[in-house]
């Protein structure tokens, strides 16, 4: 591993130990909570909305688990500031590692999307989309 990867493991790291927009949110456009058994991850990812209901205004997060699920909240509550709904469900697993810039193990990518996957599903939900319950679950194929 080169130091560009030893980079990318301490900013992981850094929002581990140091979470950026994590706590409640009053009166967020959405909330949606998912969790991932296999690891024990649990994720609620509170979404405001600009006025005109489609561009993120700012998000925030609660839960617990891994290294790799914090630090991934953390991140994508920053990286989701100004995209639109849209930009959000477009995202896939590769946009995922990329923002995280490491190598993710097979058995911690559901750690890793744990966080775009609540984000999405509540995207969904409060457009309408999908009728599901109220946790997202991530679990062993």
């Amino acid at each position: 591993m080169g130091m560009g990867s030893d980079m990318y493991r301490q900013q992981i790291l850094d929002h581990y130990k140091n979470p950026r927009n994590k706590g409640e949110m009053s009166d967020p456009d959405f909330s949606h909570t998912g969790e991932n058994p296999s690891c024990g991850d649990t994720i609620t990812v509170n979404v405001s909305l600009e006025d005109d209901g489609e561009t993120i205004e700012y998000v925030t997060f609660t839960g617990d688990g891994c290294a790799i699920s914090q630090a991934s909240a953390s991140m994508l509550s920053e990286k989701l500031r100004g995209l639109t709904l849209s930009e959000l469900e477009a995202m896939d697993t590769d946009d995922v590692t990329d923002m995280l810039g490491v190598d993710i193990s097979p058995m911690r990518i559901k750690c890793a999307v744990l966080a775009r996957q609540v984000a999405q599903d509540g995207a969904r939900i409060h457009e309408g989309d999908v009728d599901i319950d109220e946790t997202t679950t991530e679990e062993d194929d």
